[in-house]
């Protein structure tokens, strides 16, 4: 698959892709990256340690979160996109549901589109023609058949994209833990991502340092490292094609040996 200037291979390998929030309020990181020197600072580290490609988010969606408007959203990512493509050479993803916002993040020079909302929440969406990761979500958690219903949303999802001219082999989807789901949902779609196989696209894990790692282990956000690295390890077993993790050395360190393991 071709995102920006780079191919990457749909199996066989996990990459890894590094969140940079420039929010005030994520539930990780909130605040600690949304001016311009501090984000560019954080990315380079981040590059260092082997990301593969950076996502950048202007609106926290953790749990309870305020929407914001499409131009405090775009004031956040564009500015730092551009910085990022005019200093870095690596692919940029944005993390937005919103299509005006996602023109803004095109125009600055992202090259990944990352819709929590798999395209459901504004159709516009689909017009971005770029690649795409697409998430699991629903409105309520009232499902008949939880891994089935998952696999079916996510196949609404295809459909969309189809419709518009989105070439299903651009297309990454994610199973949408911390989402639409409670704490042994999460378990059981981590478990079981193999039930995504059907549906023939690679597909991206996030988990990292969510809830269902802190209810897990009883322990707060900036603690969930190792909850985070076993799921990593676990996506290798699976097959993912990426993680979505904010500490980018100890996840490539965790993939470097698990693939190794796997191989032998």
């Amino acid at each position: 698959m071709r995102i920006g200037n780079r191919d990457f291979q749909t199996s066989g390998h996990t990459y890894v892709m590094g969140i940079l929030n420039v929010t005030p309020d994520s539930f990780s990181d909130g605040g600690r990256w949304n001016h311009m020197d501090d984000a560019l600072f954080h990315a380079q580290r981040m590059i260092e340690e082997g990301a593969d490609i950076l996502d950048i988010g202007g609106e926290s969606t953790r749990p309870g979160y305020t929407r914001i408007s499409d131009e405090e959203e775009i004031s956040r990512v564009a500015p730092v996109i551009e910085a990022l493509k005019n200093r870095f050479d690596i692919p940029i993803s944005v993390d937005t549901y919103k299509s005006e916002v996602a023109k803004a993040a095109i125009l600055a020079g992202a090259d990944l589109i990352n819709d929590i909302w798999g395209l459901k929440a504004d159709k516009k969406m689909a017009e971005a023609k770029l690649p795409s990761c697409l998430m699991h979500n629903r409105e309520t958690m009232d499902y008949n058949n939880f891994l089935e219903d998952v696999v079916s949303d996510l196949q609404e999802t295809l459909n969309i994209a189809k419709k518009a001219g989105i070439s299903k082999d651009t297309i990454i989807l994610d199973p949408g833990v911390g989402f639409a789901k409670n704490y042994e949902q999460n378990l059981a779609i981590t478990n079981h991502l193999e039930v995504l196989d059907t549906l023939g696209c690679p597909v991206l894990l996030g988990t990292s340092r969510k809830s269902m790692i802190g209810l897990t282990l009883d322990l707060p956000s900036d603690q969930r490292e190792e909850g985070t690295m076993v799921t990593t390890v676990w996506a290798v077993q699976k097959g993912c094609m990426f993680v979505r993790v904010h500490n980018v050395q100890a996840n490539v360190r965790a993939i470097k040996m698990a693939e190794a393991l796997l191989r032998n």
